[in-house]
């Protein structure tokens, strides 16, 4: 019988998306639940994104939350790294998050979530990885399809987020295996961006896989943006606001 698993990456403080998305999955049953980072930072309700987190996983994912990793925005509120930004406006943003942040949503980025930014876990007997980034760099460095950013032979399928383009592939790497020709598969999936996509798909996208078939789904669900985008103050600079519109 076939089991489902939820993977979610990249929320982004945008609960307009994530409410379309769970509305979208409400019926399905899931097994478990994959979370990539990213919750916060970028969209105007961080700290509702959170609240909702901590609502589901005390009760509809109540022991479902098979990983809850950090992404480089959790990383970045805690540690103060900003430089690694690559502009002033990214700054500017992550300043006005950090100065809203709540008590409460920092107790949960700094207990419930782990804070390494890569976790390695079993499902149906299949070796995982989940990488905010990519094993190059757990936070700032993402696996692409073109380059996956290190040497994944050790596992099966290899879930990632950050680049907030959604993708599913298969890369095969050489072993010494005569019955599966010499060759092992390993699955690498990104669900793209709940809250900020740039795949030039405005739509909130998550993805859902299936096992024991390992069929995966990219799924993506139209929100109200403009909702969204008129929470944002003017004292922010308007690209985080307007590049919503288009999934740019």
């Amino acid at each position: 019988m076939e089991q489902k698993y939820l993977i979610l990456s990249d929320i982004h403080g945008n609960i307009s998306a994530f409410d379309s998305v769970l509305s979208d999955c409400k019926e399905e049953d899931f097994t478990g639940v994959i979370l990539l980072g990213d919750c916060i930072d970028y969209g105007m309700r961080s700290n509702e994104t959170i609240s909702m987190l901590q609502e589901l996983i005390s009760g509809k994912w109540k022991d479902k939350v098979l990983v809850n990793i950090w992404g480089n925005h959790e990383q970045l509120l805690t540690e103060k790294n900003l430089e690694r930004l690559s502009s002033d406006r990214g700054r500017m943003i992550a300043n006005y998050t950090a100065e809203h942040i709540s008590g409460n949503s920092m107790a949960y980025i700094l207990t419930a979530m782990n804070r390494k930014g890569q976790e390695c876990f079993k499902i149906h007997d299949l070796k995982c990885l989940a990488v905010h980034g990519s094993l190059e760099d757990y936070y700032w460095k993402a696996v692409s399809p073109d380059n996956a950013r290190g040497d994944y032979s050790d596992f099966d399928i290899v879930f990632s987020g950050h680049s907030h383009y959604s993708h599913c592939f298969t890369k095969f790497y050489s072993t010494d295996n005569e019955e599966l020709r010499n060759k092992k598969a390993v699955i690498f999936i990104n669900p793209g961006s709940v809250g900020q996509p740039r795949n030039q798909n405005p739509c909130a996208q998550y993805a859902v896989l299936s096992l024991p078939s390992k069929r995966v789904e990219l799924r993506c669900v139209p929100y109200d943006v403009e909702f969204e985008q008129s929470l944002f103050p003017d004292v922010l600079d308007a690209f985080y606001k307007t590049r919503l519109t288009k999934g740019i």
